[in-house]
């Protein structure tokens, strides 16, 4: 698994390659909040271009990053979901409190 981060517009940019599991989602944690703090950042979006598994530790890393940083006035999204993903953010009701952008460019235009 890798994080690789990026900032735009005041927009973290959180790119994942590899499953978000327990093992995982720690480290997304982790390293998202350090840099968001870091970079002064007001979004947050997670790129899930080569995502294509995740389970509950992913839905908890992603709901507490949208508490922290709506706390500070900020939003969080995700964009380049596949199927899969997609269908773990129904079930879950994510997808009611996390916007979802089919591509990372659209996420920064409407956040």
């Amino acid at each position: 698994m890798e994080v690789i981060v990026d900032i735009q517009d005041r927009n973290l940019i959180v790119k994942i390659k590899g499953d978000i599991d327990h093992h995982t989602a720690e480290e997304i944690r982790n390293k998202s909040e350090k840099e968001y703090q870091r970079l002064n950042a007001k979004n947050m979006i997670f790129n899930f271009e080569h995502v294509t598994f995740m389970d509950s530790s992913g839905i908890g890393m992603i709901i507490g990053r949208y508490k922290n940083i709506e706390k500070q006035g900020g939003n969080v999204a995700v964009c380049n979901v596949s199927e899969n993903i997609k269908r773990i953010f129904t079930m879950s009701g994510l997808h009611k409190i996390i916007a979802c952008y089919d591509t990372e460019e659209d996420a920064i235009k409407n956040l």
